[in-house]
């Protein structure tokens, strides 16, 4: 078996000929990193999955989906990182002496005897994608390493009531505070969580992670851990460590696989002591339609035709963690390429942009929404970023600039798009005046997508008949696997409703028109999708589920 070449395998089952075999060998002459089985992928010759089914007939081996595998953390541990990305290679479970391997390469018999003599262990290999197998090791021993770093915690500060340590700003990695809150960082970065959660209770502390919007419980720390690891995040924060009796907010930037990922931080006093959240701030998200501001093609002409606008206001609405400053931060990227002075008055900033002049809310120094954004004026900009309408001050101010020549963005918490000029005239602005500065309204949300890796296909039950039509006969669901924290959803994508203030909207907001009527005429006479028909579409085209669906309708 050791002389058994892949090369002679699938030409063996008909999959390439010599011909292939011998551009193949070419080609791995200028990458000399790139296997056979992967010269021949890469050359369109042949599929991954072809090159696994023969080499798993060949050498009678099971192919298998890492997804739909119960992996065991301590069977992980068994290989070192280094060896499991080298080989590219998981151990995923372990019985008596036996201990199963999923890996690419079967041929890669040094590798194989390496991990054999490694773990003193006879193991079972299975044959396993490459992506999905690279997929699980950065999750998997990312989740080791961070359990790790709680475990030495925990066992350092075991039956020990500890006083504040005293950190240096560049402190040892090794040591047990610092290396927990940076595995924890890398964890919550390699799973795309948005936020951290350290809550003190009464016998322990809890850490959590908000991943695709859903809070999702990770490890517990002892008691006396918890002013130690606070005391560390408040000085990477930049923050008062004597206080705590008071809410602070900070930031603070950390390296991660190559990239810095911007860290804000909220700490309030509770309880049984100081609560922190760290919000990571990175570009590590993918987004759908990154091209159209996250948007389908039809709303992004629409937000083009907007953004063309010499004046006027544009608002952003939905609830906290709609994806609003995501959308706003594309397009101002995309603005800053134009020669025009952009500038904005945000609390807090979230990511810097080049060619923008962002500045921050600071209220305890008087440096509120309405004084910053008055500044601003003075600044001769083009174009003004307000990050929230939040008062009838900030909201006329906003009205003065849209008129006056400037294009102005910010952002309301409304349930849809029609509901914001109700909200603005709740504020105390004059029905004119919206009329003739408001230039659109984009309502936004983000709908969980189905883990690809385990969803289900199932029949439709009478109850979701009623909701997707009589046509739909089935429905995909969530399962849950490994790879989406067992939640059935991976990631998240936007959708959006947008009503374009035109003529005829100005004179129904003007004669006090109500939502219901500015919502009618706009999917009457612009084609706008509300959010309902939007996450409606997603759930026929088994991107979401009907749970998701539900949330959307309850808004709508």
């Amino acid at each position: 078996m050791r002389n058994l070449r892949i090369g002679d395998v699938l030409k063996e089952y008909g999959y390439i000929n010599e011909a292939q075999v011998e551009a193949a060998l070419a080609y791995q002459k200028t990458h000399q990193n790139v296997r056979m089985g992967g010269a021949l992928v890469e050359l369109g010759y042949i599929t991954e999955q072809q090159v696994m089914e023969a080499l798993a007939q060949c050498l009678s081996l099971k192919l298998a989906d890492v997804s739909g595998i119960d992996v065991e953390i301590e069977a992980v541990e068994k290989i070192p990182r280094p060896l499991a990305e080298k080989y590219e290679m998981l151990a995923v479970q372990q019985a008596e002496n036996v201990l199963t391997v999923l890996l690419n390469d079967p041929l890669n018999f040094y590798g194989i005897e390496d991990i054999k003599q490694l773990t003193g262990m006879q193991l079972e290999i299975q044959l396993c994608e490459s992506a999905p197998l690279k997929n699980a090791i950065r999750y998997y021993y990312a989740e080791v390493e961070a359990r790790n770093a709680a475990k030495i915690a925990n066992k350092s500060f075991d039956n020990q009531e500890i006083e504040e340590l005293d950190f240096q700003e560049e402190g040892d990695d090794e040591t047990p505070v610092i290396n927990l809150l940076n595995r924890l960082v890398k964890r919550a970065y390699s799973t795309n969580a948005s936020d951290i959660h350290i809550e003190p209770f009464e016998d322990q502390t809890v850490v959590r992670m908000r991943i695709d919007g859903v809070i999702v419980d990770y490890v517990t720390l002892q008691k006396s851990l918890h002013s130690s690891l606070i005391a560390r995040i408040k000085i990477l924060g930049d923050m008062d460590i004597a206080e705590r009796r008071i809410p602070q907010d900070g930031h603070f930037r950390q390296k991660i696989e190559g990239e810095y990922v911007n860290i804000r931080v909220s700490m309030i006093p509770t309880v049984f002591g100081e609560k922190a959240v760290l919000r990571l701030l990175s570009g590590n998200a993918k987004i759908d339609y990154p091209s159209t501001f996250g948007m389908h093609e039809t709303d992004f002409h629409k937000m083009q035709a907007m953004l063309n606008s010499p004046n006027g206001i544009i608002y952003f609405t939905g609830p906290t963690g709609s994806g609003k400053t995501t959308t706003l931060y594309m397009i101002l990227e995309e603005l800053s390429k134009r020669s025009v002075n952009i500038s904005t008055i945000e609390d807090p900033v979230e990511k810097n942009l080049a060619k923008v002049n962002q500045m921050q809310v600071n209220n305890q120094a008087g440096l509120t929404f309405e004084a910053g954004l008055r500044a601003l004026l003075r600044q001769d900009p083009d174009i003004i970023m307000v990050g929230e309408t939040r008062d009838v001050e900030t909201a006329s101010i906003s009205v003065r600039a849209a008129i006056t020549g400037h294009l102005v963005f910010s952002t309301l918490h409304t349930n849809n798009a029609a509901s914001s000029v109700i909200r603005l005239e709740d504020m105390g602005l004059e029905p004119y005046l919206i009329a003739s500065s408001v230039v659109g309204i984009i309502a936004q949300r983000l709908v969980r997508k189905l883990c690809p890796d385990c969803e289900e296909v199932a029949e439709t039950t009478e109850d979701e008949k009623q909701m997707l039509g009589e046509h739909v006969k089935m429905v995909h669901k969530a399962k849950g696997c490994p790879l989406c924290n067992y939640t059935g959803y991976r990631g998240r994508m936007a959708i959006h409703e947008i009503i374009q203030i035109d003529k005829q909207v100005r004179k129904m907001i003007q004669n006090g028109a109500s939502s219901e009527e500015i919502e009618e005429y706009a999917v009457a006479n612009q084609g706008m999708r509300t959010l309902k028909e939007c996450s409606l579409q997603l759930v026929q085209e088994g991107i979401t589920t009907v749970e998701e669906l539900r949330k959307i309708a309850y808004y709508s």
